[in-house]
């Protein structure tokens, strides 16, 4: 019983070791790559309702990668900056030269409407 067990323990250790050794190219775990954020919004163009949508940052052990949320938020953050640039603008050149420009309060307000107070 004993010259069994002996047999069958080196035979095992020996198809461990061929496998281990004779794998090449085979492995039995392939290199996983690390998930990283791949190009998350559009660098050339402004960055849309569906962009943010499609936005999937990367899990790592204890959440998210820190600088990969940053980048995101940095460029929304300044898209938005942008916007508020533009419509301030615009809101400007629609008021013309000698009004002053509409709140928030206003500028929901719409036209036709009046306070029903």
């Amino acid at each position: 019983m004993f010259l069994f067990l002996l047999i069958t323990m080196v035979v095992v250790v020996g198809a461990v070791t061929l496998a281990v050794i004779g794998g090449g190219d085979s492995a039995a775990l392939p290199e996983a790559a690390p998930e990283q954020l791949v190009d998350p919004l559009p660098p050339n163009r402004p960055v849309g309702r569906a962009d943010v949508e499609a936005v999937r940052l990367p899990v790592t052990l204890r959440g998210y990668r820190m600088a990969d949320v940053d980048d995101v938020l940095s460029r929304l953050g300044a898209e938005l900056a942008e916007r508020d640039a533009r419509i301030a603008e615009l809101e400007t050149a629609l008021a013309g030269p000698g009004d002053a420009p509409a709140g928030p309060a206003a500028a929901s307000a719409r036209p036709g409407e009046e306070d029903a107070r």
